[in-house]
């Protein structure tokens, strides 16, 4: 219901409350952030899915982790564009929904997947002689099954404790898409038993992915300090530096947002935040594994080299 006392059919987004001028700003440096998001992670998957040297466990996940920032990106970002470069910003109940539960699945899905990465990492280094049996084909698709399918359970348990709620304070949604915080404020009974459901949940899925990042990485340090040499000890951690660069940005700005609870900050910081995790970091991740990573600069400079000779041809 809103203020009225009709029923809310549809939810009108603020935006960021700019000059006309730098909206418009906004909207081209979202653009270009999404199209450098796009080529990455997409051309990050063509790269890992034709090299036959990429080929491995931990390829396979990082190619899952390109398709996830993906998807992520184009729940938020096509609808944020749409909103800063027209006069539209209403959106419709269902579609509302539908984008607060992609946005779960997708996020939920990647914290996960970034803790089923860390313990590959972990066979890798602490077990490496076992670890072509222990990560086998039908393992790695057996731990990516069981990351969309926990996430699948959190984002409809959240998503319906969300959309329970009777809105009726107003239907002006203070952000730039369809977020816990701002649609929680828009209430107009008591919500504590779900939040303490929400809340509940994305603690679990965060902390469940901490811990077994954290205990993972403990035994990987472990074994680092056992390697006597400087550059053995370089080389081993190298190839988890990539990893340990993406989980910090990305859990430092979902802990932020949702393990705070629904007061002491802005919604003001919350855009800041959001805008982050939303729109950089999966433009980031692509840059991250393909810099630090030796193979990744080879196979792709295999292929850009072949585009030249077919060129020359």
């Amino acid at each position: 219901m809103a203020d009225n006392g009709t029923v809310v059919t549809e939810f009108i987004l603020l935006r960021f409350q700019l000059p006309t001028g730098l909206q418009m700003g906004l909207f081209f440096g979202f653009l270009v952030l999404y199209f450098i998001t796009m080529v990455g992670n997409l051309g990050m998957i063509v790269l890992i899915q034709i090299d036959s040297r990429l080929q491995t466990p931990m390829y396979f996940f990082l190619r899952h982790l390109s398709f996830l920032d993906v998807c992520y990106s184009s729940v938020i970002v096509p609808q944020s564009l749409e909103t800063l470069g027209t006069d539209k910003t209403a959106v419709t109940y269902e579609r509302c929904a539908t984008q607060f539960f992609f946005f779960t699945l997708c996020a939920s899905t990647e914290c996960f997947l970034l803790a089923v990465m860390a313990y590959d990492r972990y066979v890798a280094v602490c077990n490496p002689l076992l670890y072509a049996t222990a990560m086998t084909p039908q393992t790695c698709l057996g731990l990516v099954a069981a990351a969309y399918a926990g996430a699948m359970v959190n984002a409809v348990i959240r998503t319906g404790c969300t959309f329970s709620i009777s809105f009726c304070k107003s239907n002006y949604v203070d952000f730039f898409f369809c977020d816990l915080p701002p649609l929680l404020k828009l209430a107009c009974s008591d919500t504590t038993s779900r939040e303490r459901v929400i809340y509940l949940l994305a603690f679990l899925v965060i902390t469940t992915s901490i811990s077994v990042i954290l205990i993972s990485y403990f035994f990987i340090i472990q074994a680092i300090l056992k390697i006597r040499t400087a550059g053995g000890k370089a080389k081993t951690f190298s190839t988890c530096a990539s990893h340990m660069t993406t989980v910090a940005l990305f859990f430092g700005t979902l802990i932020f947002i949702y393990l705070k609870g629904n007061m002491g900050k802005s919604l003001g910081e919350d855009k800041i935040v959001s805008v982050f995790y939303t729109v950089v970091i999966p433009m980031l991740n692509p840059m991250i594994y393909s810099l630090r990573n030796k193979e990744v600069k080879e196979a792709l400079k295999k292929v850009l080299n072949g585009m030249k000779f077919s060129q020359v041809d």
